[in-house]
Parts: C-alpha cells; structure tokens; sequence
C-alpha cells in the first residue's frame, strides 16, 4: 500500500483549501422536553417510536473516548435491534438518569451494565406484552431486530413500536439475565465510531459551536497572580469599546459582557483591576521537599503482610529508592467554553463537563438556586481525563447569565485553561527492599506522600470552583480521585508493608488528572521493580515472571514480549550502541487498582548523551480489560493512552515562581509534537462472557516506569523525576 505525505500531497497540488462558516447554525440548541430521569424505571433510560427507533438515555458522557458507539452497541445488543436504529442522549440532566460521573474507568463497567439491565428490563416487558397479545406464552416468542415472532409461526409477529404504546411503565430489574457471550451479534465487534465522520467533515457540534437566540459573550477577569482580591475596578475604557453591554461584578469575580467574543475580549483587557495579592507558591525547585513537609492529616497502611520491617533487617542486600511525580496539568486542546441561560427562574448550562448530574449541585451552592430549577446538557468538548476548566467556564457562564438575566456564551483563553485550570498535586515516594543471597526478594517497605481527598465517592462534588471562592463561598478542598490506588503493588511477597500519607492541603487547586495516584504508584512500583532486577542480576521481564501467580497477569506479560520480541538479558544492554546515541527498552505490569485490567507494556528509547534528550520510538502494549464491547475503540484507548503518557513522561510540568503559575501556553508546557510520537503496537487480549472493565486508564499507568526502566537498559542511568527532561539526563550521565 503506498502512503502519501500530506505535506507532499499539498505541495504537488499546489492548493490549500479551508472552508468555514460564522453563522452557527449547526451549533442552534433546541432542549429535549424534560422528562422521569428516575434510574429504577425503565422509561427513563428510553423510548421507543412508532417507527420503532430507539432513543436510549444515558448519564455518561462521551468525551472523545467512544463510549456513545460502545454504550449503543450494549444497548442494541439487549434490546435485540439493529445498531443503526439507536439514538443516543447523554448527560443531560433534564432527561437521563444520575449516572454519576464520567470517571474512575467506571462508563463501560459501570455506566454499561446500568445500562444493560435497563434494556434487557424493556425487552423482556415487551415480549411479555407482545406474548398477551397474541395469547401465547412468552417463552414460545423470540425477538429478531426489535420485532417479537413466535417461534413456530413467524409470520405472526409484532414490531417493538406496536407494543410501546404510552410507555414502558415497568421498573429496572436489578436480577435481570443479560445475553451470554454466546448469543452476542453486536458486542465484541468493531464498529465504527457514529461521531467520526462529522468531525471529519467539521459538521460535529462541539460546546465551542453552540448558540442560543439572543446570546451575548463574556469574558471573566482573573488576576495573573495565585491568589489575590479586587481592590479596585476602572472600566471607563472598556464602555468605549464598541458592542460593550456590562460589567459584571461580584465581590472578587467580574467579568465584561459583550455582543460578540472578540468585543468581550477588547473589553476585558481594556478593564484597568488593582489586584491585592494574598497568598504565595513554594519554591519550584524544592517543592518536593516542601510537599514532605506538608502536615499530614492521616496515615493509611494499604498494604500489609508478614513483617516486612525484620525481613528488611534480615536481608543479604537492601536497595533503596525514591521517585518524584510533578505537577501536571490537563493541557486540554481547546479551551474550556459553556453557554448557560437563565429565565422564569430556571438555568439551562450547556457545557462539556464530565459531572453534568453533580454540576447540579455545585451550581445550586454558588446560584443560590433549587438543584431542580438547574438543567445541564452535555455537548461534547475538546475532552479531558479528569477536572480540567470545563466546570469553572460552566459556573462562570451560570453565574453571569444569572445576574444580567440573558444567555451568555464563556469562552476561556489559553492562558485561562494553562494556568489557571486545576492541577494534579505532586507525588513523592520512598521505597525499600531486602533481597536473599539467591536475589529473591524477601521484604518490601513503601511511603507514599499523597494528597487527602476530600471529597467521598458517589456523592455530590464540593469543588472549589474559581467562581464560588471569588463569590465568598467557602470549599472544603481538592478532589483528587483515590491516590492510594496501585500504591501497593502487584507482586505476592512474603513480608510488604505500604504507608500512605495523606497530605492535608495542596498549594494549587487540585483535581484527578488521568489515571490518578495509580499512574504515580504504578511508577514507583516499577521502577524499583526495576532496580531490584538488576541488583538480583536477573532479566527485568523473568524478575516480574518469577513472582507473579495470576495466569492473567502472566498471559499479559508474555503478551506484551512476544510483540516486542523480547531478548532476556540482565541489562544494561550490551549493544546500546558506543556514540551519543544509545538505545535500550524496559517493561512494566500492573493491574489497575490492583483489581481490574491488566497492562504490560515494553518501551524502546534512543538517548542522545550529548543533549539528554530521550525519543520513545517504540511502544509495544498488551492489554486485557475482560470482555471487550467494541475492540477497535479499546486499541484508540491504549494508542491514545501510550502517546498522551509519553507526553506527560518526557515533557510535561507545571512552572511556576512564588506569586504565580507562569505555563500558560504551549511553549512555556509543552506537549509531545506529532512528529515526536513514537509507533504504537497493541495486544488485545479478550475474554467474552467476563465482566468488560474499563480501558481508558490502565494504559497510561505503565508507561512512566517502561521509559524509565529503557533509559537504564541504554545508559546503565536510572531517572527517579518525572518529567525526563533532557536537564535531569544529563545531570544523571554526570552522577554516574
């Protein structure tokens, strides 16, 4: 097959066309009558036409990852109809039920098997009502694209929207029987993606594209610094702006309002603020020992067997480490956007959050207003993994569209989602292990310096949204996800103990970002896993076999070998190479949580000794997260997740000085170029008739201690600090 360069292609004909339209129309909202969103009745997750189309109601969202082909997959799949006819509606408050969030790699695990026993509920109350019909029992009926035959006469039949009537008006059996995987005819297949081809085409709605009649735009003005209050405000120049309509003014949050975005964003820099700054960052360049110091609000042992402090005291040989993880951000593409409009008392917000049900009540909290008079729609943004700017815009745009009374558009800027989106909080570990005269090891101690999450699963989110501190309302802190996640590690060891102290408060605002605390811990853990190996004298990859039990776990690892086409060796490797540029590969495992999918991952690295710069040219993945609904979306996860990881792994870190966050575009946080992207190979391993766990996580927790472990196999260096920047290289090349 031959391949063509797009910039080739673009030069030999000679033309460059881009087409785009300032009307908007593909982006006019009109809202779905509200309807039952109650999860224990089966009309709440859906309807179904006269034409027997099928509009399934979903609580999770779809951000960019697949899941409304995969969720549409499982609900065609119980309710027995063709793929086609199914329309999806998700996270829209008024009209699907609280799902919870879109988080924690729970939308297929979770979201999905919700979903399911809701259509297997419906299919069975439907040939129930089709077997009365015709007088026979239900069991002599058999379904067949959302038509209900009988078995021994299939000419008598009745279609799904003959049957519906005014509803469905049963409730969600928890106990129903779902398909096996023998029966399946959709899960298990690859198909294509419904939102592919308008994104290809620029048809695709995205948050950015939504009107509503009568919007105005606005703008929030922040301060550049990290913490501060209004003084005082002049906007006698921003009035002269032509399309100016108000400033919006409460307590420390203000905002411009303007008739379109470009004179809302003349505004706001014309807008003279006198900033009174309150608070101060630690120093950047001992922020880890600063985060050590922090004080501790609890201490959980999560992982305890034997006595591993004698073990340690007992050992032939103890090797010791500690690893660094900075702060991060979501360097989400686009810029955080929402569009809300308040009127007769009622605020309808369309917006990209993950969290659109609990958004209900952090809008209540800062509006003042009754969680019922609150509507979120989700339309779909430039994606996240995990609490970047996307619920800050939407509290923004609420709470202007609140106060002037009219529907208003926010639009933040680079700098706005860069530095002032939340932030991951650092990650320090401390490790250490015995080792017999035989390389076996006998003992494991881990510390493990986290932040306290404050906030309790599966209840409403307290976040401290930028507009609620500004307005006065107090926020009880960060959530962060559950960090102690995979702080224990995988291998069954006779004597391991694993600490985990919670640190009270983080200095940035913080959220979970990708894979949080499991993608720190798994680096750890491997890393030192690593290191072990090589004090023991034994190949990385046998060193991991030798102790695992789980014929999972095993079939992952040989996988993820054999696609690399792993050559045992103690490391570091021999022929490396003798110039600058050396190279070598390294591997890692996990199970996600410790509890769910298994990840093995090998990755290749050249390293330049001259420059300290890494390049990642090689990723081979297996991957086994149970039964797989739609295998081609599981590979753009793990793909997906390998580059966004080498990403974060080799470049990725928040910069600050002491009084603010100075990332605030792509030059000050860099991410991975195209160019830069390393081949990607991936081995799915399936198991229909298991429960399908998630897949958008596990992969990015691999990848740091693969890199880490492949820059050793090349330079005989081990990196202990993410990022690996070519400054830390180089410095390590000089240690040894």
């Amino acid at each position: 097959m031959t391949t063509i360069d797009r910039r080739e292609f673009l030069k030999a004909s000679g033309a460059l066309v881009v087409g785009f339209s300032m009307l908007g129309s593909a982006g006019a909202q009109t809202l779905r009558p509200a309807k039952s969103v109650a999860k224990e009745a089966a009309d709440s997750w859906l309807s179904i036409g006269a034409d027997g189309r099928i509009t399934v109601f979903c609580g999770k969202v779809d951000l960019g990852t697949g899941t409304r082909t995969a969720l549409a997959q499982m609900a065609a799949e119980e309710l027995d109809v063709p793929f086609e006819r199914v329309e999806m509606v998700m996270g829209d408050t008024g009209t699907t039920p609280d799902q919870w969030l879109t988080a924690a790699n729970l939308t297929i695990f979770q979201g999905g098997s919700e979903l399911r026993r809701a259509c297997a509920s419906a299919r069975r109350a439907l040939v129930e009502r089709a077997a009365q019909r015709m007088s026979v029992p239900a069991d002599e009926l058999i379904v067949d694209d959302g038509v209900v035959r009988m078995k021994s006469s299939p000419g008598r039949a009745l279609r799904y929207g003959e049957l519906i009537g005014d509803g469905l008006k049963v409730q969600v059996d928890p106990k129903v029987a779902l398909k096996k995987s023998t029966e399946y005819r959709l899960i298990g297949k690859s198909i294509p993606r419904v939102d592919i081809p308008g994104k290809v085409t620029g048809e695709f709605t995205y948050i950015h594209d939504v009107r509503v009649p009568g919007m105005l735009h606005a703008r929030v003005i922040r301060s550049d610094l990290y913490d501060a209050r209004i003084d005082e405000v002049d906007d006698r120049e921003a009035r002269k702006v032509s399309g100016f309509v108000q400033t919006v003014r409460k307590r420390d949050f203000l905002a411009v309002v303007a008739r379109s975005e470009w004179a809302a964003i003349k505004a706001a820099r014309a807008v003279r603020v006198y900033w009174r700054p309150v608070g101060e960052l630690p120093e950047p360049a001992l922020v880890f020992d600063y985060w050590r110091r922090s004080p501790v609000a609890k201490e959980e042992v999560t992982q305890n067997a034997g006595d591993a402090k004698a073990a340690l005291e007992g050992a032939a040989r103890r090797v010791k480490a500690s690893y660094d993880f900075a702060v991060q951000t979501h360097a989400t593409i686009g810029p955080s956007c929402a569009v809300a409009d308040f009127r007769n008392g009622q605020l309808t917000v369309w917006t990209s959050s993950q969290a659109t049900h609990s958004m209900q009540h952090e809008l209540a909290v800062v509006t003042g207003l009754p969680r019922e008079s609150i509507r979120l729609v989700f339309v779909e943004g430039a994606g996240c993994y995990g609490r970047n700017g996307t619920e800050d815009a939407a509290t923004d745009a609420a709470l202007i569209a609140q106060i002037i009374g009219k529907p208003v558009r926010v639009q933040w800027s680079r700098a706005d989602e860069t530095a002032r989106s939340p932030k991951s909080p650092p990650r320090t570990m401390d490790l250490e292990a015995g080792l017999d005269a035989q390389g076996n090891v006998v003992g494991w101690n881990a510390d493990f310096y986290i932040a306290l999450n404050h906030i309790a699963a599966f209840k409403p989110l307290d976040f401290p949204l930028l507009a609620a501190m500004e307005t006065g309302i107090p926020r009880p802190g960060n959530w962060v996800g559950f960090l102690f996640q995979n702080s224990g590690q995988p291998y069954p060891f006779p004597n391991v103990r694993v600490n985990t102290k919670h640190i009270g408060q983080t200095f940035f605002r913080s959220s979970h970002l990708r894979s949080p605390g499991r993608i720190e811990n798994s680096f750890a853990n491997e890393a030192f896993m690593d290191e072990l190996a090589a004090a023991a004298k034994a190949d990385p990859a046998e060193f991991r076999l030798r102790y695992l039990k789980d014929e999972r776990a095993i079939d992952v690892m040989k996988a993820a070998m054999k696609l690399a086409r792993w050559q045992p060796r103690p490391g570091p490797n021999p022929d490396a190479g003798t110039g600058d540029v050396v190279k070598g590969r390294g591997i890692s495992y996990l199970r996600y949580n410790n509890a769910i999918t298994y990840v093995a991952a090998v990755a290749e690295v050249e390293v330049d000794r001259s420059s300290g710069a890494i390049r990642v040219t090689r990723v081979c993945l297996a991957h086994d997260c149970g039964e797989m609904v739609n295998p081609d979306g599981v590979a753009n996860q793990v793909e997906g997740g390998v580059l966004q990881t080498v990403s974060r792994t080799l470049k990725e870190s928040v910069r600050w000085n002491r009084d603010r966050v100075t990332s605030v575009d792509w030059l000050t946080y860099p991410i991975m170029t195209m160019p830069e992207a390393p081949k990607v190979e991936v081995a799915l391993i399936d198991r229909p008739g298991t429960p399908a766990w998630g897949a958008g996580e596990p992969t990015a927790c691999a990848i740091p201690a693969a890199i880490a472990n492949a820059v050793f196999d090349a330079t005989g260096v081990r990196l202990r600090s993410v990022p690996f920047t070519p400054d830390k290289v180089k410095a390590a090349l000089v240690r040894t």
